[in-house]
């Protein structure tokens, strides 16, 4: 008989031992990783050296998928009030009860929490269940909690949830600010990719965070600023660019609301104001918006320490506008 081996969608014979192409479901980068399933149906992990995003490169946690496939604690077989039962009567009696609720009280009294780490055709089925077939809306994941205003800020900015960024910028770039998050614990593999670019040409890190972490270790500047100030350093910012003449005036002509942002950022007028509001020093405020005026290739990234606030999309959107301005 041809052993068996548990995959996390589905029961698979094995063939042959040539690992598998997928994508770690841990963090957002998106890690190509091999997965090889041995003829005793445990399944070996390995970056996947062709992959853009990592290049091979794998974090302790995508390191250790393999230890996620046991079968011990996993269930094999569908359970009905923990009876064993076949895929068809356990299919046929979740039919029903849903049936019978949606008849009652009507599709939005059913609601799907799904996973941020599902892949865009599972999203997609989920979502014609949902809306196309049952009829409801109801329908959410802890992707909004983490990226909503995020999102927000783009639409907000471009008209579409558009990040404009490939990683091969983190190379391209002369001047790489990290702000809201501890990108060497976060996205550890990213950060040894920024790490080994920095270490290669010299590039300028900037970190900008309350808190010193393992990120500020190949940082030139670390902006310990107060708490929920982010927004005023990055106004404080676009207005340095404007009153000193970093704007790009031909890129400007395809852009709206700049006379607005003029008036609106008269607070942030100098770096005195906004070193008073954000607890820092005027010389490290003044040495960080030199950089980014000065140095043509910048590339900001943020993430949950901005995302999450209840004005995180006027933080990301603070930040946008800046490189928007240049």
């Amino acid at each position: 008989m041809t052993p068996l081996a548990v995959t996390q969608s589905k029961t698979i014979p094995i063939t042959d031992t040539m690992p598998i192409r997928t994508t770690c479901p841990y963090c957002g980068v998106g890690c190509g990783v091999l997965a090889t399933v041995d003829v005793n149906s445990t399944v070996s992990i390995q970056g996947d050296p062709d992959h853009p995003a990592n290049f091979g490169r794998l974090c302790s946690k995508g390191s250790a998928l393999g230890e996620t496939l046991g079968q011990r604690e996993r269930l094999l077989t569908p359970r009905v009030d923990g009876q064993i039962t076949s895929w068809e009567l356990a299919l046929d009696y979740t039919a029903d009860r849903l049936a019978a609720i949606i008849k009652q009280h009507g599709p939005d009294s059913v609601m799907f929490y799904v996973s941020g780490q599902l892949l865009t055709e599972d999203y997609y089925v989920a979502n014609k269940l949902l809306k196309g077939f049952i009829g409801t809306n109801n329908i959410d994941s802890n992707s909004r909690l983490c990226m909503s205003s995020a999102v927000s800020a783009y639409k907000r900015a471009f008209g579409s949830d558009t990040v404009p960024n490939s990683y091969d910028d983190i190379e391209q770039s002369r001047l790489f600010i990290i702000t809201g998050s501890n990108m060497a614990w976060c996205h550890p593999v990213l950060f040894q990719r920024l790490k080994a670019a920095k270490e290669a040409d010299g590039k300028q890190v900037v970190v900008i965070d309350p808190r010193v972490t393992d990120s500020c270790d190949i940082a030139d500047l670390h902006l310990q600023l107060a708490p929920g100030s982010d927004a005023a350093l990055f106004n404080g910012l676009w207005m340095y660019l404007w009153q000193h003449d970093f704007a790009n005036h031909n890129y400007l002509e395809h852009v709206q609301g700049v006379e607005a942002l003029i008036t609106a950022f008269e607070p942030f007028d100098s770096i005195a104001k906004v070193a008073s509001l954000c607890g820092l020093n005027k010389a490290d405020v003044q040495r960080f918006y030199t950089l980014f005026a000065e140095t043509e290739q910048a590339v900001t990234f943020f993430s949950q320490g901005v995302n999450q606030s209840t004005v995180g999309t006027d933080k990301a959107n603070s930040i946008i506008n800046c490189h928007l301005l240049t």
